[in-house]
């Protein structure tokens, strides 16, 4: 079905949804990479003032990525919840925006929504609105889960405490953790990206961190980002496996880049939770995503970036995660070419994840060979904040020296919780706190002498 608006004297036609939708995007480089760009800003509007006239539940009977030949899109429609949309069953995209917008949109009734949207309304809806209309519609969306702490409460904000090493060397790595600890991160989640696809080299480093977990009765969880496959075969051995991990995206055929299924995450998800190691519940899936994966597979079925997107959202919500992350600078200046296109897609990431129901976190980062620098990180980062993102990244220096990108350092989350108001995990914060390392307001003190014992060469 095509789609058509008429601005001037000129008439813009769109040949299908998949086309209104990435005409309707804001520039980005990876689809103009894909030639699914506008050719003009003309042409962009046009195709927004069309996009904005367009019933949501026309989403529900046009796929974007044929129904017959991929499982993403079964598993969005099969599992689209009528009763849930019913309440705006009747906006079109447009209006779907100003009510997302209005005092109506309250937390409880974005949570009861969640099950009835698909990530291609949440997508539509997202390329209508400003950074300001992102960042207010996913302060009211609250997503909460829990394993050993609870993530994702209003006025909190939690970091995943990335101690990565290029030769996943044991000491060098316990000493980036507990750096971090001594920051106050790693409430998120401890997670290692490992160098090796050795079992035994990946087991010795999970023992490592849990014998950390446990020697000083931290309320966190840990995470070895191995494939999903790898991480079963080591609950099989019996590791100590907190979450399992595994990058996603949205369509069958990039999942299958990534040597994943649906049925895989399934089977992930049955072996983590056999184990029982949570303590407050049962959310263990980590999973990280960003826009480009799908194209850079070649397996984008001529869709923009932003709305593959977010299906990889609909696939990280059929397992109920602990942690989604949308990695969003990281693929590079190919998809997200400069500053500018990053902070954009972070925030959209930001709310569409929310929207359909995700404890949504961002490895707010940047390649050295994009047209972007720290001083955008920090933009990002205050928006994101304010915004109410659950988790960030806390890499020692901003420098992941393992995977050779930029991120978020130590000190970063400092200053976006002191300029915020924002608080960790509450167990996290009450173990702190226990240990000698804040204050009865949160804030750091010195000290963590028993932290430093931990370290090799150290007095026990």
């Amino acid at each position: 079905m095509s789609y058509s608006c008429t601005l001037g004297t000129t008439r813009h036609v769109f040949d299908d949804l998949r086309m209104l939708l990435a005409k309707a995007t804001p520039l980005r480089s990876g689809d103009v990479l894909a030639g699914l760009a506008a050719e003009s800003h003309e042409q962009r509007m046009a195709a927004r003032f069309a996009l904005a006239d367009l019933p949501l539940s026309r989403f529900l009977n046009e796929a974007v990525v044929p129904y017959e030949s991929d499982d993403v899109t079964r598993l969005i429609l099969d599992r689209h919840d009528a009763q849930a949309f019913a309440p705006v069953a009747s906006l079109t995209v447009g209006e779907f925006r100003d009510w997302l917008c209005s005092d109506a949109a309250t937390p409880a009734v974005l949570t009861a929504l969640a099950p009835g949207l698909i990530p291609e309304m949440v997508a539509a809806v997202s390329k209508l609105m400003r950074n300001q209309d992102l960042i207010l519609v996913a302060r009211k969306c609250r997503v909460v889960t829990r394993f050993r702490n609870t993530i994702g409460l209003p006025g909190r904000l939690s970091v995943r405490l990335q101690p990565n090493h290029p030769s996943d060397d044991a000491a060098g790595i316990l000493a980036s953790t507990v750096d971090g600890l001594l920051y106050g991160c790693g409430d998120a989640v401890i997670g290692i990206n490992p160098a090796s696809d050795s079992l035994n080299r990946i087991g010795d480093l999970m023992r490592m961190l849990d014998a950390l977990i446990a020697r000083f009765e931290i309320p966190t969880q840990s995470c070895v980002l191995t494939h999903v496959t790898s991480a079963i075969a080591l609950i099989e051995q019996g590791a100590p496996v907190d979450l399992v991990f595994q990058s996603i995206a949205g369509t069958q055929a990039a999942n299958a880049s990534f040597g994943v299924s649906l049925g895989l995450l399934q089977e992930g998800l049955e072996a983590g939770r056999s184990l029982r190691r949570g303590t407050l519940g049962e959310n263990l899936m980590y999973f990280e995503t960003g826009q480009g994966s799908a194209l850079s597979a070649d397996a984008h079925h001529g869709v923009d970036q932003q709305t593959l997107e977010a299906r990889a959202y609909a696939v990280a919500r059929a397992y109920e995660p602990l942690l989604v992350n949308t990695v969003v600078g990281f693929i590079g200046p190919e998809y997200l070419y400069d500053g500018k296109q990053i902070v954009r897609a972070g925030l959209e990431d930001h709310v569409c994840g929310k929207l359909l129901g995700l404890p949504m976190g961002c490895d707010i980062c940047y390649t050295n060979h994009a047209e972007a620098d720290q001083d955008d990180m920090d933009t990002l980062l205050t928006l994101l904040g304010t915004a109410g993102v659950s988790f960030i990244m806390g890499v020692p220096g901003a420098d992941d020296i393992m995977l050779n990108y930029q991120s978020t350092s130590f000190h970063d989350q400092l200053y976006v919780r002191e300029v915020l108001g924002l608080k960790r995990a509450p167990e996290f914060e009450e173990w702190l706190a226990r240990m000698g390392l804040s204050d009865g307001a949160g804030r750091l003190r010195a000290g963590g002498q028993a932290l430093l014992a931990a370290l090799p060469g150290q007095a026990a």
